[in-house]
C-alpha cells in the first residue's frame, strides 16, 4: 500500500497554531501597501525566516503578535494574511 507523498501546503501565519514555529514561504506583497511592505522588511520578515503565532486575532479580530527572531510584533490581522508559512521551522 502506498503512502501519499509529504506535501507542504503553505498555510496563513492566521491559521497557524500558536506557539508553533513555521517558515515563511512567501508573502503576497500585493495585497501590502508599501508602508507596511517597507515595516515587514525592516522588521526582517522575508521568505525563510522562522516565525511563530504567539497570540491570534480573538473572537473580535484584532492585531496578532508573531515572533520574528528574539522579536514579538504585533501584526494587522491583513498583513499576517498576507504571509504565508509551512510548518516545521
Amino acid at each position: 500500500m502506498a503512502t501519499a507523498p509529504d506535501i507542504t501546503v503553505p498555510l496563513r501565519l492566521l491559521d497557524l497554531p500558536r506557539n508553533h514555529a513555521a517558515r515563511v514561504a512567501e508573502v503576497d506583497w500585493a495585497l501590502l501597501s508599501p508602508p507596511e511592505a517597507r515595516r515587514l522588511r525592516e522588521l526582517g520578515l522575508d521568505e525563510g525566516v522562522e516565525v511563530a503565532l504567539t497570540r491570534g486575532p480573538g473572537m473580535l479580530g484584532g492585531p496578532v503578535a508573531c515572533r520574528i527572531g528574539r522579536m514579538t510584533v504585533a501584526l494587522r490581522r491583513h498583513v499576517a494574511g498576507a504571509i504565508r508559512v509551512e510548518r516545521g521551522g
